[in-house]
């Protein structure tokens, strides 16, 4: 008599998986990153896209400029709603640094010096002024 039948195991293609958990907008997209060198699949480096992963798997990711790294629970069988992509995987990404912690370079994005910049309407008027009468 034979022993207890185990049931599969699930796997499927990398770029599947992180189009499936809605890391990235598209197959296309998640097969850059993947060839590019940004996914590693329990700490090894995979250029390849069709590397298969399933559940208890890790994946450590560079996305959108931070440090992702999840734990695969399932696999998934379709993209579905943002709720469903959050039950396939468990974040483990450590917490973002506070603003304060990060190089001025970093918080620089989107501050600016107030006066810099463009002119006000107002600021404009009176350039057109001085131009168009320069004895004033």
């Amino acid at each position: 008599m034979a022993g207890p039948i185990e049931p599969a195991v699930r796997k499927e293609r990398l770029d599947k998986f992180l189009f499936f958990a809605r890391a990235l907008k598209s197959r296309t997209l998640a097969q850059k990153t993947i060839e590019a060198g940004a996914v590693r699949v329990n700490s090894e480096r995979t250029l390849s896209s069709d590397h298969r992963v399933g559940v208890g798997d890790v994946l450590t990711m560079t996305l959108h400029g931070r440090i992702v790294i999840w734990k695969i629970l399932d696999v998934g069988e379709r993209r579905g709603p943002a709720s469903e992509a959050a039950e396939l995987y468990q974040d483990l990404s450590p917490p973002p640094l506070p603003r304060e912690a990060l190089s001025p370079f970093e918080r620089a994005v989107g501050e600016r010096v107030a006066g810099s910049g463009r002119p006000t309407k107002k600021e404009r008027r009176d350039t057109d002024r001085l131009i168009e009468d320069p004895d004033e």
